[in-house]
């Protein structure tokens, strides 16, 4: 008689002190955190982040602010550090101190990211934005806050198209973070099979998500998220990290860690390389309307573009 198949491995549950160094030390279970975060990005495509209270108690306020801000209506902000606001323009409170904390989270996910492929665990630091950010210079990576307070009906928008949020996603960055208040965020493992990965959410739990620019500096040995939204009723924050305008996309420390290369990840600009990501996302849905400007900043409710808008859009 056949075995019944082997349960899932559970999503790894990672405490960010275990993989954020302090004063230049490791802690005490570092090799084994850097350990269950790798193999729970390998085996499950996600994995969640611990904050301790300090920073939880930042992405509660901000989590807070969102729905204060927005209050009830379908809408959200785009926050990049840097950017300085256009008259009469409002941003939600908190975001400033958000970003900081969620930029520390995701570049010290990327730090044990490296340490786990035996690189330099700030081998990538070249390729993202100086910190603290230069003055009169805008960040690349970006904050995302977003309110929604109903789901569409039967998983279509307005006009009868599909909801964008409800489509399986990638993001073009080296890793994404989603704070929520609520789950509703679906992850596909490398079976095939779609799972609800932040079952747990709240202002201390971070899900963290892996994308195309990672995945193409480590030569394809860090595998890319694909993930959907499944529930819209919910606050929440996504913190994008990546790559500055004038970095160059290679793989040269993966060879010189003595990891095999294949052709296809040849060094590319990453403007080029996320303009390209964009394009092909962009063949696939070219019938929704991209809802978001490079420097957008507030979607509200009476247009299409707010009932696309979605923290994971």
């Amino acid at each position: 008689m056949a075995c019944p198949p082997c349960p899932p491995s559970p999503l790894a549950r990672v405490r960010l002190d275990d993989v954020a160094p302090h004063d230049g030390a490791a802690a005490p279970g570092y090799a084994r955190a850097v350990g269950a975060l790798a193999a729970s990005l390998a085996r499950r495509g996600a994995a969640v982040l611990e904050l301790p209270a300090d920073d939880a108690a930042v992405i509660r306020c901000a989590l807070e602010s969102a729905r204060a801000f927005f209050r009830g209506r379908h809408a959200a902000y785009l926050y990049r550090a840097g950017r300085t606001l256009e008259d009469g323009e409002l941003s939600p409170a908190c975001m400033a101190d958000a970003f900081r904390c969620l930029g520390k989270a995701a570049r010290a996910a990327l730090c044990a990211i490296a340490r786990h492929l035996r690189l330099r665990t700030d081998v990538f630091n070249q390729l993202l934005d100086d910190t603290p950010l230069p003055v009169n210079e805008v960040s690349s990576s970006e904050l995302l806050v977003a309110y929604s307070h109903e789901q569409p009906q039967s998983g279509h928008s307005l006009m009868g198209c599909p909801s964008r949020s409800s489509m399986p996603q990638v993001d073009r960055g080296f890793v994404t973070l989603v704070a929520s208040d609520c789950p509703g965020i679906e992850v596909c493992d490398p079976n095939g099979h779609w799972y609800l990965a932040d079952g747990v959410s709240g202002p201390n739990n971070l899900l963290l998500l892996t994308g195309r620019a990672l995945s193409h500096v480590t030569a394809g040995l860090c595998p890319i998220s694909h993930y959907r939204v499944t529930n819209e009723n919910r606050a929440s924050l996504t913190f994008r990290l990546v790559p500055h305008a004038n970095a160059i996309l290679d793989c040269s420390p993966i060879l010189a860690a003595g990891h095999c290369i294949r052709q296809v990840y040849q060094p590319i600009p990453a403007s080029q390389f996320m303009d390209d990501s964009y394009a092909e996302e962009h063949a696939v849905s070219s019938h929704l309307e991209e809802p978001f400007e490079s420097q957008g900043n507030f979607v509200s409710d009476p247009s299409l573009r707010s009932v696309l808008s979605d923290p994971l859009s």
